[in-house]
């Protein structure tokens, strides 16, 4: 077992997310199917699993390969998934309190929730701020090799930003409920604006630099997270506003959750166009399986979410078809990718040592900062 976990990367956090999405998005659609909500609590219970496994074999890979874990560190195409490890405890936080709370009672529930959100905002502070200087100071990164993984630290306190309201009933009225509210608000600024920072860098090498390396390309699919996570946070505010901001400002929240995710849905719909363009070429020039893979489930998750409360807030049926179409597509990308990862767990080859990078093509960046998060199998 200690010898297994040793090239057991934080990107396997993702499977984490990729599987509580599944629950939380199928919670928020606007239509109720018989038997979708038992189906839901499944999922959150699998990801519950998935997270205290994970956790589990992440300390032994700490404990006994700590050169592999400081190497991981010093990894420009590893750093930023530490931004999923704090994800995958927010997502699972989030999704006690929407459908686990039918299999473990309201009050667990919200004690779960309360200290997986505290967990996970603090790591994804802590991530945000310190890939960010490690990238500055210490991984010597050019623009060539920019991908959308560099997001990854900056989207998780948006996930604290969206995941954050639905906790404010539950604590006293007053200071309590305003403060955990405006704190959320302040989350969402700190990671809409760093990636309005970072996303202009991402599309200009994609733009300039011709299509990502192959194992790569789903990575793409990780822009829609802060897209969709950001419209999902506006409408989580405007749901908690109603008696913790008082006067005119109440109705501030539900303005913006039309104005803001209105027009954000529309470029993540344009952005899912293109991310579906780019993976569809990579599979004809022989994209194989990849963790990377899981960028097919949780950004597209959060764009159901997103559609989702934008269907509460305006009462357009697009929204809701919008939602329920997407859903569609969460359940059946999470659906190939749970089967692939685990047929390459069982043949040992995602836990295999990386495989020496490729030489670098004129076409494409120096593909050496894909080296240790791929685990392609065929």
């Amino acid at each position: 077992m200690v010898t297994a976990v040793r090239h057991l990367g934080p990107n396997w956090y993702a499977t984490v997310m990729g599987t509580a999405i599944v629950g939380t998005a199928g919670a928020a659609l606007p239509v109720r199917l018989p038997g979708l909500r038992p189906l839901c609590a499944a999922f959150w219970a699998l990801s519950l699993a998935l997270l205290l496994a994970l956790l589990a074999a992440r300390a032994l890979h700490w404990r006994h390969h700590r050169d592999q874990a400081r190497a991981h560190l010093l990894d420009p195409a590893t750093a930023p998934f530490y931004g999923c490890l704090a994800m995958a405890l927010l997502a699972v936080g989030g999704g006690a309190l929407a459908v686990g709370r039918d299999w473990i009672g309201i009050r667990a529930a919200v004690a779960l929730d309360a200290v997986l959100f505290g967990a996970g905002t603090v790591v994804g502070l802590v991530a945000a701020v310190a890939v960010p200087y490690l990238m500055a100071v210490r991984h010597r990164v050019e623009p060539a090799q920019a991908t959308p993984v560099w997001l990854l630290p900056l989207v998780a306190p948006m996930v604290s930003a969206a995941l954050g309201p639905p906790l404010v009933p539950y604590l006293p009225a007053g200071q309590p409920r305003q403060t955990l509210l405006l704190g959320c608000f302040a989350l969402f600024g700190l990671s809409l604006l760093a990636t309005f920072v970072m996303l202009p860098v991402v599309f200009g090498r994609l733009v300039t630099g011709g299509p990502l390396p192959l194992v790569l390309t789903p990575t793409l699919f990780l822009v829609l997270g802060p897209l969709g996570q950001s419209t999902t946070a506006v409408g989580n505010f405007a749901q908690a506003a109603p008696g913790v901001v008082a006067g005119p400002d109440g109705r501030g929240p539900a303005v913006l959750a039309v104005l803001y995710g209105v027009p954000v849905m529309g470029f993540a719909l344009l952005w899912l166009a293109l991310a579906t363009a780019h993976a569809v070429r990579a599979r004809r020039h022989g994209m194989r399986f990849a963790m990377t893979w899981w960028a097919f489930t949780f950004p597209v998750g959060t764009c159901v979410t997103g559609a989702a409360a934008l269907a509460r807030h305006t009462g357009l049926v697009v929204y809701d078809v919008l939602a329920c179409a997407l859903y569609g597509v969460l359940v059946a990308a999470w659906a190939v990718v749970a089967v692939h990862t685990a047929r390459g767990l069982l043949s040992g080859a995602l836990l295999a040592a990386p495989r020496p990078a490729p030489r670098p093509t004129p076409s494409a960046p120096r593909p050496a900062t894909a080296r240790t998060t791929s685990g392609a199998v065929r």
